[in-house]
């Protein structure tokens, strides 16, 4: 034994090494991931729609899908306000989509939405664009 062991605390010897300080560090990860997914599982999907010409749309019907097994199913509708500004805020699962119509100005496609856990917190980086209206 060198010098520098004698000189070294027993405790601080027993916690500094990898078997201690690599669970550590992976618990304390976990437990970061876990209060972020506690403080952002409320179900909201917020988003804007918007006609061919990027101009917001009020009145429009938005509908979210949710995957069950095989297929995805209407989950529940909201109506864009003046803004052209929509929320859902009852999503119950990860894998979703959403998608808009208004009679007379048209239909977006399904946006699909994949999120990291259930109820996850999401907002639309890019509008639903309404398309193909008479």
């Amino acid at each position: 034994m060198d010098n520098e062991d004698f000189q070294r605390p027993r405790w601080r010897k027993w916690l500094i090494n990898r078997f201690v300080l690599t669970p550590l560090i992976i618990a304390l990860i976990a437990g970061a991931w876990d209060l972020y997914a506690n403080m952002h599982n409320n179900g909201l999907v917020e988003g804007t729609v918007v006609d061919a010409g990027g101009r917001p749309v009020a009145g429009a019907d938005v509908t979210l899908w949710t995957f069950n097994f095989t297929t995805f199913s209407e989950k529940s509708r909201t109506t864009s306000g003046p803004d052209g500004r929509f929320t859902f805020t009852d999503n119950p699962s990860h894998h979703i989509q959403v998608s808009a119509t208004k009679p007379g100005v048209g239909t977006s496609q399904r946006r699909p939405i994949r999120l990291f856990f259930q109820s996850q917190d999401t907002q639309l980086e890019e509008p639903l664009v309404l398309a193909g209206g008479a």
